[in-house]
Protein backbone atom coordinates (compact mmCIF):
# COMPACT_ATOMS: atom_id res chain seq x y z
CA UNK A 1 0.00 0.00 0.00
CA UNK A 2 1.45 3.08 -1.22
CA UNK A 3 -0.40 5.92 1.24
CA UNK A 4 0.80 8.89 -0.31
CA UNK A 5 1.65 9.61 -4.32
CA UNK A 6 4.74 11.17 -3.07
CA UNK A 7 6.14 8.07 -1.31
CA UNK A 8 8.91 6.08 -1.87
CA UNK A 9 8.33 3.25 0.07
CA UNK A 10 4.85 0.83 0.63
CA UNK A 11 3.78 -0.31 3.53
CA UNK A 12 2.61 -4.66 3.60
CA UNK A 13 0.92 -6.75 5.30
CA UNK A 14 3.06 -6.95 8.44
CA UNK A 15 3.12 -3.31 8.54
CA UNK A 16 6.57 -2.68 7.72
CA UNK A 17 8.22 -0.31 4.98
CA UNK A 18 9.50 -1.65 1.79
CA UNK A 19 11.30 0.22 -0.90
CA UNK A 20 9.09 0.94 -4.02
CA UNK A 21 12.62 1.97 -5.87
CA UNK A 22 16.14 2.45 -4.71
CA UNK A 23 16.80 5.03 -2.33
CA UNK A 24 20.49 6.44 -2.80
CA UNK A 25 22.39 6.99 1.10
CA UNK A 26 21.56 10.05 2.40
CA UNK A 27 18.00 10.35 0.76
CA UNK A 28 15.07 11.30 2.26
CA UNK A 29 12.48 8.56 2.85
CA UNK A 30 9.33 9.68 1.97
CA UNK A 31 6.11 8.12 3.68
CA UNK A 32 2.52 10.49 4.16
CA UNK A 33 4.11 12.61 1.81
CA UNK A 34 6.58 13.98 4.08
CA UNK A 35 10.44 12.91 5.10
CA UNK A 36 10.15 10.30 8.06
CA UNK A 37 14.02 10.26 7.55
CA UNK A 38 17.51 9.66 5.22
CA UNK A 39 19.01 6.56 3.91
CA UNK A 40 22.16 5.68 5.86
CA UNK A 41 23.32 3.19 2.42
CA UNK A 42 21.32 2.76 -0.24
CA UNK A 43 18.50 0.47 -0.40
CA UNK A 44 16.90 -1.57 -3.31
CA UNK A 45 13.80 -1.43 -4.82
CA UNK A 46 11.71 -4.03 -2.77
CA UNK A 47 14.51 -3.91 0.00
CA UNK A 48 13.11 -3.25 3.60
CA UNK A 49 13.32 -0.25 5.19
CA UNK A 50 14.07 0.19 8.71
CA UNK A 51 16.23 0.89 11.68
CA UNK A 52 18.93 -1.04 9.71
CA UNK A 53 19.45 1.57 6.84
CA UNK A 54 16.77 4.75 8.00
CA UNK A 55 17.80 7.34 10.53
CA UNK A 56 15.92 10.22 11.39
CA UNK A 57 16.51 14.21 10.59
CA UNK A 58 15.58 15.14 13.86
CA UNK A 59 17.83 17.53 16.06
CA UNK A 60 17.63 20.57 17.71
CA UNK A 61 14.94 23.37 17.81
CA UNK A 62 13.53 25.01 14.80
CA UNK A 63 12.21 28.53 13.87
CA UNK A 64 9.09 28.44 11.65
CA UNK A 65 7.08 30.68 9.36
CA UNK A 66 3.13 31.03 9.60
CA UNK A 67 1.15 30.42 7.07
CA UNK A 68 -2.60 29.73 7.08
CA UNK A 69 -3.96 27.15 5.50
CA UNK A 70 -8.15 26.42 5.41
CA UNK A 71 -9.00 22.85 4.51
CA UNK A 72 -12.53 24.05 5.05
CA UNK A 73 -13.83 22.56 7.86
CA UNK A 74 -16.79 24.45 8.03
CA UNK A 75 -19.73 24.29 10.73
CA UNK A 76 -22.70 22.40 9.95
CA UNK A 77 -26.12 22.30 12.38
CA UNK A 78 -26.58 19.08 13.98
CA UNK A 79 -29.34 17.90 15.59
CA UNK A 80 -27.43 14.75 17.20
CA UNK A 81 -27.65 14.62 21.13
CA UNK A 82 -26.42 12.66 23.59
CA UNK A 83 -27.77 11.70 27.48
CA UNK A 84 -25.85 13.99 29.59
CA UNK A 85 -25.66 14.99 32.85
CA UNK A 86 -25.98 18.88 32.85
CA UNK A 87 -24.20 20.48 36.07
CA UNK A 88 -25.26 23.66 37.60
CA UNK A 89 -23.05 25.98 36.36
CA UNK A 90 -23.42 24.22 32.65
CA UNK A 91 -21.02 22.11 32.28
CA UNK A 92 -21.55 18.63 30.77
CA UNK A 93 -20.67 15.28 32.41
CA UNK A 94 -21.25 11.79 30.93
CA UNK A 95 -20.90 9.79 33.91
CA UNK A 96 -22.35 10.44 37.85
CA UNK A 97 -19.71 9.52 39.47
CA UNK A 98 -18.56 10.14 43.30
CA UNK A 99 -14.64 10.64 42.98
CA UNK A 100 -12.23 10.87 45.89
CA UNK A 101 -9.38 12.65 44.94
CA UNK A 102 -6.11 12.52 47.62
CA UNK A 103 -4.14 15.59 47.94
CA UNK A 104 -1.33 13.26 48.82
CA UNK A 105 -0.48 9.70 48.15
CA UNK A 106 0.16 8.43 51.95
CA UNK A 107 -3.90 8.53 51.92
CA UNK A 108 -3.94 5.96 48.87
CA UNK A 109 -4.87 3.08 51.17
CA UNK A 110 -7.75 4.85 52.67
CA UNK A 111 -9.12 6.28 49.37
CA UNK A 112 -8.89 2.31 48.46
CA UNK A 113 -11.03 1.09 51.36
CA UNK A 114 -13.86 4.07 51.04
CA UNK A 115 -13.90 3.27 47.47
CA UNK A 116 -13.77 -0.87 48.47
CA UNK A 117 -16.76 0.24 50.83
CA UNK A 118 -18.72 2.51 49.35
CA UNK A 119 -18.87 2.57 45.40
CA UNK A 120 -16.77 5.63 44.75
CA UNK A 121 -13.91 5.49 42.93
CA UNK A 122 -10.46 6.34 44.14
CA UNK A 123 -7.79 7.21 42.14
CA UNK A 124 -3.79 6.99 43.74
CA UNK A 125 -0.79 8.42 43.02
CA UNK A 126 2.65 9.11 44.86
CA UNK A 127 2.82 12.68 44.42
CA UNK A 128 1.49 15.98 46.99
CA UNK A 129 4.39 15.69 49.50
CA UNK A 130 8.07 16.47 49.24
CA UNK A 131 7.46 18.31 45.87
CA UNK A 132 8.48 22.16 45.33
CA UNK A 133 8.27 25.12 42.78
CA UNK A 134 6.79 23.95 39.35
CA UNK A 135 5.72 20.13 40.05
CA UNK A 136 3.88 20.62 42.93
CA UNK A 137 2.11 23.46 41.11
CA UNK A 138 1.06 21.20 38.18
CA UNK A 139 0.26 18.39 41.02
CA UNK A 140 -2.03 20.66 42.44
CA UNK A 141 -3.86 21.96 38.87
CA UNK A 142 -4.14 18.44 37.47
CA UNK A 143 -6.14 17.81 40.65
CA UNK A 144 -7.57 21.11 40.73
CA UNK A 145 -9.03 19.75 36.72
CA UNK A 146 -10.34 16.61 38.68
CA UNK A 147 -12.27 17.71 41.19
CA UNK A 148 -13.96 20.57 39.35
CA UNK A 149 -14.64 17.96 36.24
CA UNK A 150 -18.31 17.26 35.15
CA UNK A 151 -18.30 13.13 35.34
CA UNK A 152 -17.96 13.38 39.29
CA UNK A 153 -21.34 14.49 40.26
CA UNK A 154 -19.46 14.66 43.64
CA UNK A 155 -15.86 14.48 44.77
CA UNK A 156 -14.43 13.90 48.37
CA UNK A 157 -10.79 15.78 48.83
CA UNK A 158 -8.60 13.25 50.74
CA UNK A 159 -5.57 14.97 52.38
CA UNK A 160 -3.87 13.69 55.43
CA UNK A 161 -3.02 17.03 56.95
CA UNK A 162 1.23 17.73 57.08
CA UNK A 163 2.09 17.43 53.38
CA UNK A 164 3.14 20.67 50.73
CA UNK A 165 -0.55 20.28 49.00
CA UNK A 166 -2.17 20.51 52.28
CA UNK A 167 -6.20 20.82 51.85
CA UNK A 168 -5.55 24.57 52.56
CA UNK A 169 -3.02 25.18 50.28
CA UNK A 170 -4.48 22.87 47.66
CA UNK A 171 -8.27 25.27 48.46
CA UNK A 172 -6.07 28.44 47.27
CA UNK A 173 -5.34 27.17 44.09
CA UNK A 174 -9.24 25.03 43.40
CA UNK A 175 -10.76 28.48 44.56
CA UNK A 176 -14.62 28.58 45.22
CA UNK A 177 -16.68 25.34 44.96
CA UNK A 178 -19.88 24.30 45.51
CA UNK A 179 -19.41 22.28 48.63
CA UNK A 180 -22.69 20.35 47.92
CA UNK A 181 -20.70 18.67 45.45
CA UNK A 182 -17.06 19.01 47.04
CA UNK A 183 -16.26 17.69 50.52
CA UNK A 184 -13.33 17.71 52.46
CA UNK A 185 -11.41 15.44 54.53
CA UNK A 186 -8.38 15.58 56.57
CA UNK A 187 -7.55 12.41 58.04
CA UNK A 188 -5.11 13.81 60.59
CA UNK A 189 -8.11 15.44 62.34
CA UNK A 190 -11.22 12.55 62.75
CA UNK A 191 -10.54 9.50 65.31
CA UNK A 192 -11.88 7.26 62.78
CA UNK A 193 -11.42 8.58 59.07
CA UNK A 194 -12.62 5.65 57.17
CA UNK A 195 -16.65 6.19 59.14
CA UNK A 196 -16.29 10.09 58.52
CA UNK A 197 -15.50 9.00 54.76
CA UNK A 198 -18.18 6.97 54.37
CA UNK A 199 -20.73 9.30 56.12
CA UNK A 200 -19.64 12.42 53.81
CA UNK A 201 -19.71 9.87 50.60
CA UNK A 202 -23.15 9.27 51.28
CA UNK A 203 -24.15 13.03 51.60
CA UNK A 204 -22.22 13.53 48.18
CA UNK A 205 -24.23 10.50 46.68
CA UNK A 206 -27.42 12.19 47.55
CA UNK A 207 -26.47 14.69 45.78
CA UNK A 208 -25.54 12.97 42.98
CA UNK A 209 -28.38 11.66 42.66
CA UNK A 210 -30.37 15.35 42.20
CA UNK A 211 -29.30 14.70 38.70
CA UNK A 212 -30.59 12.73 35.81
CA UNK A 213 -29.55 12.14 31.92
CA UNK A 214 -31.29 14.25 29.61
CA UNK A 215 -30.47 15.25 25.88
CA UNK A 216 -27.78 17.49 25.29
CA UNK A 217 -26.25 18.71 21.92
CA UNK A 218 -23.35 16.99 20.36
CA UNK A 219 -21.64 20.27 20.41
CA UNK A 220 -21.24 20.15 24.39
CA UNK A 221 -19.17 16.70 23.34
CA UNK A 222 -15.56 17.23 24.62
CA UNK A 223 -13.42 14.56 23.47
CA UNK A 224 -9.49 13.66 24.40
CA UNK A 225 -6.88 12.16 21.02
CA UNK A 226 -4.48 9.93 22.08
CA UNK A 227 -3.08 6.80 20.49
CA UNK A 228 -0.21 4.24 22.70
CA UNK A 229 1.24 1.02 21.15
CA UNK A 230 1.53 2.54 18.37
CA UNK A 231 2.06 0.60 14.68
CA UNK A 232 2.89 0.23 10.80
CA UNK A 233 -1.16 0.85 10.52
CA UNK A 234 -1.86 3.51 13.39
CA UNK A 235 -1.38 6.31 10.36
CA UNK A 236 -3.40 4.67 7.95
CA UNK A 237 -6.37 3.22 9.78
CA UNK A 238 -7.08 4.15 13.19
CA UNK A 239 -5.72 8.06 13.95
CA UNK A 240 -7.09 8.92 10.28
CA UNK A 241 -10.36 7.27 11.25
CA UNK A 242 -10.24 9.49 14.62
CA UNK A 243 -9.12 12.69 12.82
CA UNK A 244 -12.21 12.06 10.14
CA UNK A 245 -14.08 11.71 14.15
CA UNK A 246 -12.70 15.08 14.92
CA UNK A 247 -13.55 17.16 12.54
CA UNK A 248 -17.22 15.95 12.47
CA UNK A 249 -17.58 16.78 15.47
CA UNK A 250 -15.40 20.20 15.24
CA UNK A 251 -17.96 20.62 12.52
CA UNK A 252 -21.09 20.52 15.14
CA UNK A 253 -19.48 23.08 17.04
CA UNK A 254 -17.77 20.39 20.09
CA UNK A 255 -14.30 20.20 21.21
CA UNK A 256 -11.46 18.35 20.30
CA UNK A 257 -7.71 18.06 22.26
CA UNK A 258 -4.59 16.46 21.03
CA UNK A 259 -1.61 16.19 22.96
CA UNK A 260 1.66 14.35 22.97
CA UNK A 261 3.68 16.63 21.95
CA UNK A 262 7.07 14.91 21.42
CA UNK A 263 4.87 12.77 18.93
CA UNK A 264 4.18 15.92 17.29
CA UNK A 265 8.06 16.28 16.35
CA UNK A 266 8.61 16.57 12.40
CA UNK A 267 4.94 16.42 11.78
CA UNK A 268 4.08 19.97 13.74
CA UNK A 269 4.51 22.28 10.48
CA UNK A 270 1.06 20.11 9.60
CA UNK A 271 -0.41 21.63 12.16
CA UNK A 272 1.17 24.91 12.47
CA UNK A 273 -0.23 25.70 9.26
CA UNK A 274 -3.61 25.18 10.83
CA UNK A 275 -3.17 27.67 13.60
CA UNK A 276 -6.23 30.13 13.04
CA UNK A 277 -4.28 32.75 14.29
CA UNK A 278 -0.66 34.18 14.51
CA UNK A 279 -1.04 34.06 18.36
CA UNK A 280 -1.95 30.54 18.59
CA UNK A 281 0.59 29.60 15.76
CA UNK A 282 3.39 30.86 18.34
CA UNK A 283 2.26 29.48 20.74
CA UNK A 284 2.22 26.21 19.12
CA UNK A 285 5.93 27.13 18.40
CA UNK A 286 6.14 27.73 21.96
CA UNK A 287 5.02 24.25 23.12
CA UNK A 288 7.52 22.63 20.15
CA UNK A 289 10.24 24.00 21.22
CA UNK A 290 9.94 24.30 24.36
CA UNK A 291 9.51 20.44 24.69
CA UNK A 292 12.55 20.00 22.77
CA UNK A 293 14.75 22.49 24.85
CA UNK A 294 13.24 19.99 27.89
CA UNK A 295 14.83 17.05 26.64
CA UNK A 296 17.99 19.07 25.77
CA UNK A 297 17.91 20.39 29.59
CA UNK A 298 17.92 16.45 30.39
CA UNK A 299 20.50 15.66 28.39
CA UNK A 300 18.64 13.48 26.03
CA UNK A 301 18.08 13.72 22.26
CA UNK A 302 14.67 14.90 20.76
CA UNK A 303 14.41 11.51 18.92
CA UNK A 304 14.38 9.06 21.30
CA UNK A 305 11.80 7.99 19.79
CA UNK A 306 9.50 5.29 18.97
CA UNK A 307 9.32 2.71 21.86
CA UNK A 308 10.74 -1.33 20.68
CA UNK A 309 7.30 -2.00 20.54
CA UNK A 310 6.61 0.67 17.36
CA UNK A 311 9.55 -0.75 16.12
CA UNK A 312 8.46 -4.30 16.26
CA UNK A 313 5.45 -2.98 14.72
CA UNK A 314 7.01 -1.46 11.50
CA UNK A 315 7.27 1.89 12.86
CA UNK A 316 11.19 3.34 12.72
CA UNK A 317 11.92 7.01 13.34
CA UNK A 318 10.10 9.72 15.27
CA UNK A 319 9.05 11.70 12.46
CA UNK A 320 6.65 8.52 10.77
CA UNK A 321 5.43 8.23 14.09
CA UNK A 322 4.71 11.84 14.38
CA UNK A 323 3.38 12.14 11.05
CA UNK A 324 1.17 9.36 12.01
CA UNK A 325 -0.27 11.05 15.18
CA UNK A 326 -1.03 14.30 14.43
CA UNK A 327 -3.27 12.38 11.92
CA UNK A 328 -5.84 12.17 15.09
CA UNK A 329 -6.05 15.94 14.95
CA UNK A 330 -7.70 15.54 11.72
CA UNK A 331 -7.50 18.90 9.13
CA UNK A 332 -9.20 21.44 11.70
CA UNK A 333 -8.52 24.51 12.41
CA UNK A 334 -6.34 24.86 15.66
CA UNK A 335 -8.03 27.11 17.85
CA UNK A 336 -6.24 26.99 21.14
CA UNK A 337 -2.86 25.82 22.92
CA UNK A 338 -3.37 24.49 26.39
CA UNK A 339 -0.37 23.94 29.27
CA UNK A 340 -1.05 22.07 32.24
CA UNK A 341 -4.12 21.91 34.10
CA UNK A 342 -5.60 24.59 31.76
CA UNK A 343 -9.32 23.85 31.06
CA UNK A 344 -11.14 23.65 27.10
CA UNK A 345 -12.11 27.31 26.04
CA UNK A 346 -12.64 27.12 23.04
CA UNK A 347 -14.85 24.64 20.86
CA UNK A 348 -12.87 22.94 18.10
CA UNK A 349 -9.26 21.30 17.75
CA UNK A 350 -6.79 22.33 20.99
CA UNK A 351 -3.47 21.12 21.51
CA UNK A 352 -2.24 20.35 25.18
CA UNK A 353 1.20 20.21 26.56
CA UNK A 354 2.00 17.01 28.15
CA UNK A 355 5.05 13.76 27.08
CA UNK A 356 3.68 10.59 25.07
CA UNK A 357 3.50 8.39 28.15
CA UNK A 358 0.09 6.52 28.27
CA UNK A 359 -0.86 7.55 31.27
CA UNK A 360 0.04 10.83 32.14
CA UNK A 361 -1.25 11.89 28.96
CA UNK A 362 -4.61 10.92 29.75
CA UNK A 363 -4.48 12.27 32.64
CA UNK A 364 -3.78 15.46 31.50
CA UNK A 365 -6.70 15.54 28.77
CA UNK A 366 -8.46 14.86 31.55
CA UNK A 367 -7.71 17.48 33.59
CA UNK A 368 -8.59 19.42 30.88
CA UNK A 369 -11.90 18.44 31.07
CA UNK A 370 -12.53 15.82 28.01
CA UNK A 371 -15.49 13.62 28.86
CA UNK A 372 -13.58 10.56 27.12
CA UNK A 373 -10.46 9.71 25.36
CA UNK A 374 -10.77 8.32 21.95
CA UNK A 375 -7.16 5.66 22.04
CA UNK A 376 -5.50 3.97 19.19
CA UNK A 377 -3.35 1.26 19.51
CA UNK A 378 -2.04 -1.48 17.29
CA UNK A 379 -0.22 -3.34 19.99
CA UNK A 380 -2.99 -3.32 22.92
CA UNK A 381 -3.25 -1.25 26.14
CA UNK A 382 -5.85 -2.55 29.05
CA UNK A 383 -4.81 1.00 29.76
CA UNK A 384 -7.84 3.31 31.42
CA UNK A 385 -8.17 6.96 32.61
CA UNK A 386 -10.77 8.27 35.16
CA UNK A 387 -12.86 9.05 32.25
CA UNK A 388 -14.04 6.45 29.73
CA UNK A 389 -11.18 5.65 27.53
CA UNK A 390 -12.44 4.23 24.17
CA UNK A 391 -9.19 1.66 22.95
CA UNK A 392 -9.33 1.64 18.81
CA UNK A 393 -7.64 -0.98 17.12
CA UNK A 394 -5.85 -0.68 13.83
CA UNK A 395 -5.54 -4.01 12.77
CA UNK A 396 -8.04 -7.21 12.97
CA UNK A 397 -5.50 -9.35 14.57
CA UNK A 398 -5.82 -7.37 17.72
CA UNK A 399 -9.45 -6.79 18.10
CA UNK A 400 -9.95 -10.58 17.38
CA UNK A 401 -6.72 -11.02 20.34
CA UNK A 402 -7.94 -8.55 22.75
CA UNK A 403 -11.48 -8.40 22.81
CA UNK A 404 -11.64 -7.77 26.23
CA UNK A 405 -9.35 -4.37 26.03
CA UNK A 406 -10.37 -3.11 22.51
CA UNK A 407 -14.24 -0.81 21.66
CA UNK A 408 -13.83 -0.23 18.20
CA UNK A 409 -11.82 -1.92 15.42
CA UNK A 410 -10.93 0.61 12.64
CA UNK A 411 -9.32 -2.36 10.69
CA UNK A 412 -11.74 -2.23 7.99
CA UNK A 413 -10.58 1.08 6.49
CA UNK A 414 -7.57 -1.43 5.58
CA UNK A 415 -9.99 -3.40 3.29
CA UNK A 416 -11.37 -0.37 1.65
CA UNK A 417 -14.34 0.35 3.87
CA UNK A 418 -15.52 4.16 3.52
CA UNK A 419 -14.06 6.34 6.02
CA UNK A 420 -17.11 8.19 6.44
CA UNK A 421 -19.31 5.28 6.83
CA UNK A 422 -16.69 4.18 8.94
CA UNK A 423 -16.91 7.48 11.00
CA UNK A 424 -20.43 7.16 11.26
CA UNK A 425 -20.48 4.27 13.33
CA UNK A 426 -17.45 5.54 15.54
CA UNK A 427 -19.40 8.41 15.84
CA UNK A 428 -23.01 6.54 17.01
CA UNK A 429 -20.13 4.39 19.50
CA UNK A 430 -18.84 7.75 20.74
CA UNK A 431 -22.61 8.61 21.99
CA UNK A 432 -23.53 5.46 23.06
CA UNK A 433 -20.52 5.94 25.48
CA UNK A 434 -21.47 9.52 26.54
CA UNK A 435 -24.97 8.29 26.85
CA UNK A 436 -23.65 5.67 29.43
CA UNK A 437 -22.96 2.68 27.57
CA UNK A 438 -19.44 1.58 29.32
CA UNK A 439 -16.22 0.86 28.00
CA UNK A 440 -14.62 -2.21 28.48
CA UNK A 441 -11.69 0.05 30.74
CA UNK A 442 -15.15 1.01 32.93
CA UNK A 443 -16.16 -2.82 32.58
CA UNK A 444 -12.73 -4.25 33.75
CA UNK A 445 -12.20 -1.45 36.42
CA UNK A 446 -9.04 0.35 35.09
CA UNK A 447 -8.78 3.49 35.57
CA UNK A 448 -5.52 5.28 36.80
CA UNK A 449 -3.87 8.44 36.84
CA UNK A 450 -0.42 10.20 36.47
CA UNK A 451 0.91 13.33 37.00
CA UNK A 452 4.28 14.88 35.17
CA UNK A 453 7.08 15.63 37.16
CA UNK A 454 10.04 17.44 35.87
CA UNK A 455 12.12 18.43 39.05
CA UNK A 456 12.89 17.91 42.86
CA UNK A 457 11.85 15.52 44.97
CA UNK A 458 12.90 16.05 48.68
Amino acid sequence: MQIHPRDNVEVRADGHKYALCEIAAGENVIKYGSPIGHATQTIAAGEHVHTHNLMTNLSGTLEYSYSYRDYGITAIDSDLTFQGYVRENGDVGIRNDIWIVNTVGCVNRIAEELARRTGALAFVHPFGCSQLGDDQRVTQLILRGMVNHPNAGGVLVLGLGCENNNIEAFKKVLGDCDERRVRFLNCQDTEDEIAEGERLIEELKAYANTFVRSPVSISKLRLGLKCGGSDGYSGISANPLVGSLCDRVVSYGGSCVLTEVPEMFGAEHLLMERCQSREVFDKTVRLINDFKNYFVRHGQVVYENPSPGNKAGGITTLEEKSLGCVQKGGLSPVVDVLDYGDSITKSGLSLLNGPGNDIVAVTNLMAAGVQMVLFTTGRGTPLGGAVPTVKISTNRALAEHKRRWIDFDASPVLDGAEMATLTDDLLAYVLSVASGEETKNEKNGFREISIFKDGVTL
